[in-house]
């Protein structure tokens, strides 16, 4: 079964790559490796929270926001060569805006992760990080990277 048919069968549509809010492009392809810009959980062109995870945003709901973030990575890496073409997820990296003393941050990238095994199955295995950091563009709860390999 190829990628983009999982997706249908799974329910997914692929959002329209988000526009940069800077001086990057959404993804490169080097080599056999494409990998995605720092993605935010756009939907529709705006974030739908902002704030500090465990603190303004729930780590549950920042988990769907990293979902949101991977599916627009999904889609930069799309756009940029087909879905189809990956023969697995190599590394994600997550980051996490969290408040003081807020120690989750896996869990909330689990959100992002688990995306990925839902599509990929065991091509969706991969090396993380999940980071807490103090702030991120926007004023976004969470952004992730994806490296994939391609055909």
């Amino acid at each position: 079964m190829s990628w983009s048919a999982r997706l249908t069968e799974l329910g997914i549509e692929l959002p329209a790559v988000a526009a940069p809010v800077a001086a990057y492009v959404p993804a490169v392809r080097s080599g056999s490796q494409v990998l995605t810009s720092g993605q935010l959980p756009f939907v529709g062109g705006a974030l739908p929270a902002t704030g500090k995870v465990g603190g303004e945003v729930s780590p549950e709901e920042a988990k769907q926001h990293a979902r949101t973030a991977m599916l627009n990575a999904l889609a930069a890496v799309h756009d940029l060569v087909g879905i189809d073409t990956v023969t697995r997820v190599v590394k994600v990296v997550g980051y996490v805006a969290s408040a003081e003393g807020f120690t989750g941050q896996p869990a909330v990238i689990n959100g992002a992760s688990e995306l990925l095994g839902e599509v990929f199955g065991d091509a969706g295995t991969h090396a993380r990080s999940a980071v807490g950091v103090a702030e991120l563009p926007l004023g976004t709860p969470v952004e992730v990277e994806l490296v994939v390999e391609v055909a």
